[in-house]
């Protein structure tokens, strides 16, 4: 290692540099945001990949062979995003290890995100009570089996560790059992509600069904409410393939057929009793399937979408700040 240190001390320095100077920077605007009230919330992925330092640092924490290769892989098995299922890559944890320890690297994780971040999205929160594990050499996660995880252990050294509440967002979409919803609710971590798929025909499995828990009326105030995800279309681009049978039921839900459909739809989100609602740029923009940020199950060509800066007008802003105060989002009433 220090032959590698010496070998690459230029590259190595450089890159030191750009992490302090992007700290410095993502510190500023963290705290420009927080005295305006905003705060930021920042995605964990439950899952890190082989190739990262942690695994690098740690692989006794993790699922690997001698020579550090994966003996299972993460993924989830076939669902409304992909028939074959997703197929990850990421090494499993070894949980035994992690209980051993007390879980002090999973403690170090979440307080390293704390301090960048105001309240954490942990992205597939159903791993934390039973996870998708493939053979390794597969090509698909067809074949991979449910193996069960200490969330609730885990969960409880997190709260101990941060001295309180856990300021967390429970993704908690696809295929979700009781078991999740139970351990979601016993440390009263919000869930998310995605307005799309309450209008979509496919997403249930029910066809268009009153009682789908992502339509509006149906949400709970312990939840966040998303218009869509980074995962989904756009709005506009959605509706731009709906069926006439959706097309129909969203006149119906709304009681009128609405000039700007994502206009409205926005509003239905905000208006729910949802704690939180979140409202991606490329819906507030109007944006088509161009603006779609990924697409899960594809490589290449995702995360690619930049907003411009003249987008942000100042009467977007206005249009935003009235909403928000017409639907209790603020505290403000006349500004």
């Amino acid at each position: 290692l220090d032959a590698r240190r010496a070998e690459h001390a230029g590259s190595l320095e450089e890159r030191r540099a750009a992490q302090f100077l992007l700290h410095q920077q993502w510190s500023a605007v963290r705290q420009a945001a927080n005295a305006e009230g905003i705060r930021i919330i920042g995605d964990l992925p439950i899952f890190v990949a082989l190739d990262s330092t942690d695994a690098w640092a740690h692989p006794e924490l993790f699922m690997l062979d001698q020579a550090g290769r994966p003996l299972e892989l993460a993924g989830v098995p076939p669902d409304y995003f992909s028939e074959t299922g997703q197929l990850w890559g990421n090494p499993l944890y070894d949980w035994h290890r992690h209980q051993e320890t007390g879980f002090v690297w999973w403690i170090s994780r979440m307080k390293a995100m704390l301090s960048l971040y105001d309240i954490v999205r942990i992205d597939h929160f159903r791993g934390l009570e039973a996870f998708w594990a493939v053979p390794a050499g597969e090509k698909t996660a067809e074949k991979g089996s449910w193996k069960k995880a200490p969330g609730r252990e885990l969960l409880s050294a997190l709260k101990a560790a941060l001295g309180g509440d856990i300021p967390v967002i429970a993704e908690d979409l696809g295929f979700i059992t009781d078991e999740v919803r139970a351990l979601r609710d016993e440390f009263q971590l919000p869930g998310m509600r995605i307005l799309q798929f309450g209008f979509d025909a496919s997403e249930s499995g029910k066809g268009l069904d009153p009682h789908n828990h992502f339509l509006p009326h149906n949400y709970t105030a312990a939840s966040v409410a998303y218009t869509g995800t980074h995962d989904n279309d756009t709005m506009a681009g959605w509706l731009a393939q709906a069926s006439t049978e959706e097309r129909r039921f969203i006149e119906a839900y709304l009681g009128q057929i609405p000039d700007d459909p994502v206009r409205a739809l926005i509003r239905e989100a905000l208006k729910s009793v949802a704690a939180f609602t979140v409202v991606p740029m490329q819906d507030i923009l109007g944006l088509g399937s161009e603006a779609r940020m990924n697409e899960p199950g594809t490589i290449g060509g995702n995360w690619a979408w930049r907003m411009q800066t003249e987008a942000a007008s100042q009467s977007l802003a206005r249009e935003l700040r009235k909403l928000s105060v017409m639907y209790a989002r603020t505290d403000e009433w006349k500004r």
